[in-house]
């Protein structure tokens, strides 16, 4: 997948201009790339529109002018894109009650050897980026890639592929079914 460049991006004041309209265009690329699992996780699939807007919205945010910086925030968020034969993601615990945060995401220690997406009945495990899970808690946001083998790469491709994204942790069971328009989306990212 094409990583962002400083090409890619605008100035500050030329994106303050453009920025309700980028959202806008951004909300609905994510609808189709962002996934409910049960009722407190939310997959969100990478690619390169989603990228390029977070790292637009840092410099913006942050009010980073220097050049060097920018392109120090493109490479930090290319390596959320996804590589050959894979899809990247990221995964929110969403928590709303500030007094429950700690322990929901205590009981979840270990979800990274629990998520997978199922592509025509072939099952991918997500491997997680190192660093954002210790063995004694979680980070809510963590980020993930689904390495496929060429047959579940292939599969995706198909119109009407059966496609799910499946959490079996022990305090955290639920499982998604991707709408056609999600399938679609995801074997976009795969065919480039």
């Amino acid at each position: 997948m094409r990583k962002v460049t400083l090409d890619d991006l605008s100035g500050l004041a030329r994106y303050a201009s453009d920025r309700d309209r980028s959202r806008a265009r951004i909300i609905e690329i994510k609808r189709d790339r962002r996934v409910a699992v049960g009722d407190r996780v939310t997959v969100v699939f990478e690619n390169f529109d989603t990228i390029r807007f977070q790292v637009q919205e840092m410099v913006f945010v942050e009010r980073i002018t220097d050049i060097d910086e920018i392109r120090d925030e493109c490479a930090i968020y290319n390596s959320l894109l996804p590589g050959d034969s894979e899809l990247s993601a990221t995964l929110f615990v969403e928590v709303t009650e500030q007094e429950r945060i700690a322990d929901e995401l205590n009981r979840l220690i270990g979800i990274d050897e629990h998520v997978v997406l199922s592509i025509d009945g072939i099952d991918c495990p997500a491997k997680f980026e190192p660093g954002r899970t210790r063995e004694d808690r979680i980070s809510a946001v963590q980020y993930l890639r689904f390495p496929l083998p060429e047959s579940a790469a292939a599969a995706l491709g198909r119109s009407r592929c059966p496609v799910s994204l499946r959490i079996d942790h022990p305090a955290y069971r639920a499982e998604t079914v991707l709408s056609e328009a999600q399938r679609a989306s995801l074997a976009g990212d795969m065919a480039g």
